[in-house]
């Protein structure tokens, strides 16, 4: 008995660390080894262009950096907001409604979602 016990125990022991060791081999740089490529500076943030090509603001990563482009209704000049985006792609709409133009809650992004760093008129 003592022995399927401790033959139980090992194959746990074995899976939990060859399962640790599969994450490491996964392909994505460790957080710590990634450096700041480039600063962007803007009235709504400073973000970052990270080593492995993704953006990071106020300690979030991000996979995309979108400037999205369009005129808002009634407006009259365009308008460009830059957002940093675990989402690959966001509309004009989804875009103003969310950088606070809608009173729509549920039209704003989550955090892990996208966050708005940049916006401009022109």
């Amino acid at each position: 008995m003592k022995r399927l016990a401790a033959l139980i125990i090992a194959i746990v022991c074995m899976t939990i660390f060859s399962g640790c060791k599969e994450a490491e081999k996964s392909g994505k740089p460790d957080i710590k080894d990634l450096s700041i490529v480039e600063t962007y500076n803007s009235d709504i943030a400073t973000y970052y262009k990270m080593s492995d090509g993704s953006w990071q603001v106020n300690g979030q990563s991000y996979e995309y950096r979108l400037e999205i482009s369009g005129r808002m209704p009634k407006a009259a000049v365009d308008s460009t907001f830059v957002y940093l985006s675990n989402i690959e792609n966001i509309t004009f709409e989804q875009a103003w409604k969310a950088a606070g133009f809608s009173s729509n809650t549920a039209d704003y992004f989550s955090a892990d979602e996208a966050v708005l760093v940049e916006m401009q008129n022109e």
